[in-house]
């Protein structure tokens, strides 16, 4: 599982016009699911998420997580986080999980991070999505279960 998060001031994704996650200050997450992830890894993610510390202090060191600073996060499931590249010129995407497999687990995945108290918005798991953001710092970090 990958999880790209990126601090922002405020994200919000559209579907065909219409909107279906707007947050302020918190995390865009773009999710990966690959086809050998569990909920080990997905509960990894999740404690990993919540209890980073990435929000400055009154001194501007990264001190706060996002629960302390009563941050959102918009999450939109994101297959390509597992492109592979290395031979030829066109992506493959065999190690993303199916999306009879992928969609549970995010959804799990959202749920977890909700029931820790964080308000999470969502995309729309499998459509075409326009995601606009405004990248804190900029902080962008990679996480890997």
């Amino acid at each position: 599982m990958k999880v790209l998060l990126q601090r922002c001031k405020n994200a919000s994704v559209t579907v065909d016009g219409q909107a279906t996650g707007k947050i302020d200050k918190g995390y865009l997450l773009l999710v990966g699911i690959a086809t050998t992830d569990t909920e080990n890894e997905l509960n990894y993610l999740v404690e990993k998420v919540a209890g980073l510390r990435l929000f400055e202090d009154a001194e501007g060191k990264m001190n706060h997580s996002i629960e302390e600073v009563g941050g959102s996060i918009l999450s939109v499931s994101q297959f390509t986080l597992y492109a592979d590249t290395r031979r030829g010129r066109r992506p493959s995407f065999t190690d993303a999980a199916k999306p009879e497999v992928a969609k549970p687990l995010w959804d799990l995945f959202n749920e977890k991070l909700q029931a820790k108290g964080l308000l999470v918005e969502t995309g729309v798991f499998g459509a075409m999505m326009d995601v606009t953001f405004t990248n804190d710092g900029p902080v962008t970090i990679m996480l890997e279960a």
